[in-house]
């Protein structure tokens, strides 16, 4: 183990995926020379060549229909995704084409691509650059989800995405980018989806989030603790599929829920978890479940606007605060 950041990590799980499976290929617009908007592939064109690190062109729909053509031939694409906004583009190759051929061809087509999203706010890029979309993708069966929070985790979670025979949305919050975390050294090292976190431990409040928002649900729970407030915080990391045991058997334990999203409320996936609980656990709550997350508003470029909008540990902790005296 040693501790590296989450843009490394990607890095390190992409290098050794191209390099142990020679149908491993990434396409999207400036990976190559400039190593993506974020860095993430850098240096990996001189070190595999520009057949297997592809610039694409300023077109989503084009290079992920490509990318969907090319998984059925046989290939492993893994395509980068700017921003998560721009995915809108992309919507038939994605919805209506990768999630959907295995169950229309069955054992005759698979199609194992990864498109990488990087998603959220936090760095005032405004209202097209800065949503976070997976409740979009968790509606349409056939597709992945994954959000990972944490360097061990992406680089583990990115490699099971690339062997995986399904299409996969592997969103990257950009705030996590410059998180560091301890990381096995192990090339075959992965994470195995439908398999929540543990964060930590408390028999007061259950907390659940995922991507960036499971680094603010912690940090908010430290704060609790010294309150005297023991909050267990699960970071799904896995969207679609969902683990909701761990979740169920936490609230049976404190009674309490909150869940903390950074997608706007209306229909998210803040609500589907929820309802779940409420469906299965009832009996057990002491306390009506709660949510935070962003209002049903456009990111604004203001840092202030941006800061008010977007969920983080005071409202967690503040939130959490009222739960427990109910």
């Amino acid at each position: 183990m040693r501790v590296i950041t989450y843009t490394e990590a990607l890095r390190e799980a992409l290098g050794d995926e191209l390099r142990r499976d020679p149908s491993v290929f990434l396409l999207g617009e400036d990976i190559a020379c400039y190593g993506g908007a974020f860095g993430v592939t850098r240096g990996l064109r001189d070190k595999f060549g520009p057949e297997r690190v592809i610039n694409a062109p300023l077109s989503e729909l084009s290079f992920v229909g490509a990318a969907v053509g090319a998984s059925l031939a046989g290939s492993r694409p893994v395509v980068e995704i700017m921003f998560m906004d721009f995915i809108a583009l992309a919507m038939d190759p994605i919805v209506n084409l990768a999630a959907k051929l295995h169950y229309v061809f069955g054992n005759q087509a698979r199609c194992p691509i990864v498109i990488r999203a990087v998603a959220g706010a936090g760095r005032c890029y405004g209202p097209t650059h800065s949503q976070s979309l997976e409740a979009w993708f968790m509606h349409t069966p056939g597709l992945k989800v994954v959000a990972p929070a944490t360097p061990a985790d992406a680089k583990g979670m990115l490699k099971t995405a690339i062997r995986d025979d399904n299409p996969v949305i592997f969103i990257e919050h950009k705030m996590l980018y410059g998180q560091r975390g301890p990381v096995s050294t192990r090339r075959q090292a992965t994470v195995p989806f439908g398999k929540a976190r543990i964060v930590t431990k408390g028999n007061d409040a259950t907390i659940v989030a995922w991507s960036w928002m499971a680094i603010e649900a912690e940090a908010a729970a430290c704060e609790l603790a010294g309150r005297g407030i023991k909050a267990q915080v699960i970071d799904l990391r896995s969207l679609c599929p969902l683990d909701m045991e761990p979740v169920v058997e936490s609230v049976k334990k404190t009674g309490r829920l909150l869940i903390v999203e950074e997608g706007c409320r209306t229909a998210g996936v803040s609500a589907e978890i929820g309802f779940r609980v409420f469906e299965q656990v009832y009996d057990y709550l002491n306390a009506p479940i709660r949510r935070v997350t962003t209002p049903d508003i456009p990111i604004s470029a203001s840092p202030i606007l941006e800061q008010t909008a977007m969920p983080g540990r005071k409202r967690i902790v503040d939130t959490v605060a009222e739960l427990v005296k109910q």
